[in-house]
């Protein structure tokens, strides 16, 4: 199976990417082609890596669904010149030659499978944070499993699945896009795991470093369920995490960014809603996690 790497950055971090694209190169297997998308900034020089990356350079910042979209229509229409495709954050870093291998082999064993979803371990600790476990049930980020969403940052995709359900929707620009994939893929039959052998070094951070992290946040949950839930769901979704956001008491500052968020969400057009069947809402609970919360 034919695997590709899409890598978007905003040129502020050469090191971390050189770094990256080396630690891709060193795959076992057959090269992994790698796409770097400059997101509204030119590409810093990773020329010494050629034949197997190319670049492309956005005029404008298209947000990380938006970018990672350029980077796989790269590969043709939905990807479809390679068979996985690889999304990795500009700042990690594979930490063992055998992830491209490890992935051809988990999709060729499981025709089911459509998403492959990394554990991310801090490089200087080894610590995966919490919220890096894309399960409700966290407390062991060793253990791999069924999941029902995936890290955007560290993933591994199989290009059939974007075929079939579309890419990661580009209004999202950033926040919750990756769950709005998950959905749709679990929804049309694809299943998803967390592989907790498949590693990603990646620097511990907390999201809220972005500044539009809580509005964002706030928008696009209402947006993930305005797209993809039965209707009687959306209020009981919503519900929980408007609860949910309450309990963490954030700063006034954040909650007033998460309440214009919040209204954002509900007055502006979400894309098209495409509810999930309610046996898809059976096998989100059998997973792990229903889809209120």
């Amino acid at each position: 199976m034919k695997v590709g790497a899409v890598i978007i950055t905003m040129g502020n971090r050469p090191e971390e990417l050189r770094a990256l694209i080396d630690s891709v190169a060193k795959q076992d297997g057959d090269p992994v082609e790698v796409v770097v998308v400059g997101n509204g900034s030119p590409v810093p020089d990773v020329t010494e890596f050629s034949p197997h990356v190319r670049t492309v350079e956005l005029p404008e910042n298209l947000g990380i669904p938006g970018g990672r979209n350029v980077g796989t229509e790269a590969f043709g229409p939905s990807g479809r010149d390679v068979d996985i495709l690889m999304f990795l954050d500009d700042d990690g870093l594979l930490a063992r030659h055998d992830t491209a291998r490890l992935c051809r082999e988990a999709f060729a064993a499981d025709p089911e499978l459509g998403i492959i979803s990394f554990r991310i371990a801090d490089p200087d600790t080894g610590v995966t944070q919490r919220r890096h476990v894309p399960r409700l049930r966290a407390a062991d980020p060793m253990r791999s499993s069924r999941v029902t969403t995936f890290l955007g940052g560290a993933s591994a995709v199989r290009t059939r699945v974007l075929a079939e359900v579309g890419g990661l929707p580009d209004e999202f620009f950033y926040a919750h896009e990756e769950t709005d994939l998950a959905w749709r893929a679990l929804d049309a039959g694809w299943m998803i795991d967390y592989r907790s052998d498949m590693v990603l070094h990646h620097p511990t951070t907390a999201p809220s470093r972005h500044a539009v992290y809580h509005r964002m946040v706030a928008r696009n949950r209402v947006w993930l369920a305005r797209r993809n839930l039965p209707a009687p769901l959306v209020p009981v979704y919503l519900g929980v995490w408007l609860l949910l956001t309450l309990l963490r008491r954030p700063s006034r500052s954040a909650l007033k960014a998460w309440f214009g968020g919040f209204r954002e969400g509900w007055a502006t057009p979400c894309g098209p809603r495409r509810p999930m069947k309610w046996r898809t809402v059976w096998r989100l609970t059998r997973l792990g996690r229903p889809p209120v919360i």
